[in-house]
């Protein structure tokens, strides 16, 4: 059994993991084409993972994210918790078990508490509900970077699983090769309990 320290360990090399495939992914891209999510996916700044499916994020909210009042857009907030609480699926991911971005939005609930001014820095923590292999469900909250008090917004994630795109899966990580012999040897421990 892994150590606390070698779970949060891998937990976070699957967060990055998903966010090196990204980047990767984004630079074989058109000259000049820039997906709407390429600034917060470029801006989040991973702080935590759990073994569990969650995630620690900061991020400071400077003049991109803005509306005409100078504080957080609200489609960026939206845009932050689609991505941020994505990656909390992460750690639990395997092949074929949503695997890099894990599907598709079925619904993102977003509840504004405060208005995040342009300049601050906050963080969002997000934490996995429900997994299963057709549907998950996250939850996020939006805080204060400094004291952690203010809480800004918090978002329900639904998710539909479904298969990671081929051209996805073409970019290698070390981590695949990984997270593809854990999954081996997971199996081959299975086999031989059975027999």
């Amino acid at each position: 059994m892994a150590s606390k320290d070698e779970a949060r360990r891998k937990a976070i090399a699957a967060v990055n993991a998903i966010f090196e495939r990204y980047r990767l992914i984004v630079k074989q891209r058109p000259d000049g084409h820039v997906d709407f999510d390429h600034g917060v996916m470029k801006d989040l700044k991973l702080l935590d993972a759990g073994p569990e499916g969650s995630t620690l994020y900061e991020i400071r909210i400077d003049e991109k994210y803005s509306n005409l009042n100078n504080i957080m857009h609200g489609g960026a907030t939206a845009t932050i918790f689609d991505m941020s609480t994505m990656s909390a699926l992460g750690p639990l991911q395997r092949p074929g078990y949503w695997y890099f971005m894990g599907g598709i939005t079925r619904a993102l609930n977003v509840s504004y508490l405060r208005a995040v001014p342009i300049g601050t820095t906050i963080r969002v923590r997000n934490w996995v509900v429900q997994h299963g292999r057709t549907m998950a469900m996250i939850r996020g909250e939006m805080f204060s970077g400094g004291d952690g008090k203010g809480v800004y917004a918090v978002a329900e994630h639904h998710k539909v699983h479904l298969p990671t795109r081929a051209e996805h899966l073409s970019v290698r990580l070390k981590w695949d090769d990984d997270i593809e012999a854990q999954a081996r040897a997971e199996e081959e421990q299975k086999t031989k309990a059975r027999i």
